[in-house]
């Protein structure tokens, strides 16, 4: 789960990450009155929405007076931002985050990412802040420093002094940078964070070190033991699909293709997608219906597969042994009553025969596969065949 930039700063602040002040605003209105309680002269008006490169698509303004603050919060407000991470759809801008703007002489970036190969955290840093992460490694790999965490002794004070002297810190900046990143470090540690990232991390004209920006990005199977993290999450941010899917307990991920994948288990899943890729097909959706896959849960599975208009067959495939076969046939058939594309159906384990034998009967037009190839093959085929009603 992501959140915004100022919910971050908020956690991070509360970790004693030093962050430029600053307000949320929802109107014009707000953003003045914001930047009147901020004080200063000069504001930074930032677009609030889950993507990176906001600044190249305008979703930053640097204001002198108040009339720039609220003509830049009218521009922004309900317009459609379009970043190279959101891609040609862009996300809408409801929300905004006034800060006061500090001059700064240096811009560093540091990260923290759950390393899965290594099962440790890796804290990433380099002196070229500013730019994606990508582009240092691309452009100048030789500033990325990178440190490993070893879990049973936590990111100790003399690694946080090499990072920051490794940035070409002084003395006076060093103590600040380490207070960061052990701030950081703590609130990845302790909130059950994926990905914790600033960037940059600036040092100001008068030597102070601030998280200019910050993202961070939490375990969404952590979130029942981090209540405050899990009211942070902004649904008109994410697909509206994978949204929904959260709210009945299912793993989806929408993608590009035609094929939707109805299937149990994340390893079944990804399987089945690379065949329906190997026999030609895209798939539409990752779709993981768990183990408990009830006949009311495959009934939602397949009005959340059908929402994508893109969707030109659908592939059951069930490996069924926490659940059982003829209880997911069941609710195929119950789900397939009046659907108007075709349904392609392989299922395999606990109580098979039962199952084929309730899809056999059932009068419906199901296409049926005893393996996954074959079902794979049958699916891109029938996409290819299907003429919308």
């Amino acid at each position: 789960m992501d959140i915004h930039e100022y919910q971050a700063k908020e956690l991070l602040a509360g970790f004693g990450v030093p962050v430029p002040r600053g307000s949320v605003a929802y109107s014009a209105d707000q953003a003045v009155y914001a930047a009147t309680e901020l004080g200063g002269w000069h504001w930074a008006v930032k677009a609030q929405i889950h993507s990176g490169g906001r600044g190249k698509a305008g979703g930053v303004k640097l204001c002198r007076t108040y009339q720039e603050v609220a003509a830049a919060a009218k521009a922004m407000l309900g317009a459609t931002l379009v970043t190279y991470q959101t891609g040609p759809a862009g996300k809408v801008v409801n929300r905004l985050y006034v800060e006061q703007a500090e001059p700064f002489e240096r811009e560093l970036y540091l990260g923290f990412v759950l390393d899965r190969k290594i099962e440790r955290i890796r804290v990433i840093a380099s002196a070229n802040g500013g730019m994606e992460i990508e582009e240092i490694a691309h452009d100048k790999p030789e500033s990325i420093l990178q440190i490993e965490v070893e879990p049973a002794v936590g990111l100790q004070p003399f690694q946080a002094r090499e990072i920051a002297f490794g940035l070409g810190l002084n003395i006076k900046q060093v103590s600040q940078a380490v207070t960061a990143i052990m701030g950081c470090y703590r609130a990845f540690r302790d909130l059950d964070a994926t990905m914790v990232e600033i960037n940059p991390l600036v040092v100001t004209k008068d030597q102070r070190v601030l998280a200019l920006d910050a993202k961070m990005s939490f375990d969404d199977n952590a979130l029942f033991r981090r209540r405050q993290i899990a009211e942070m999450r902004d649904v008109a941010e994410e697909d509206p699909r994978e949204a929904t899917a959260n709210q009945h307990g299912l793993n989806y991920v929408g993608l590009e293709g035609d094929i939707g994948c109805i299937i149990n288990g994340a390893g079944l899943a990804m399987a089945t997608m690379d065949m329906i890729k190997y026999a030609g097909g895209e798939p539409a959706n990752f779709l993981d219906v768990g183990g408990g896959a009830s006949p009311e849960r495959v009934g939602q599975a397949f009005n959340l597969v059908l929402s994508d208009r893109n969707v030109k067959a659908i592939l059951v495939n069930i490996f069924a042994g926490i659940n059982r076969c003829d209880w997911v046939a069941q609710g195929v058939v119950q789900a397939a009553k009046g659907l108007r594309v075709p349904l392609i159906v392989r299922l395999a384990g606990t109580n098979v025969e039962e199952g084929q034998k309730i899809v056999r009967e059932c009068g419906l037009p199901i296409i049926t596969a005893d393996s996954l190839a074959e079902a794979a093959q049958k699916a891109v085929q029938a996409a290819r065949e299907h003429v919308p009603a």
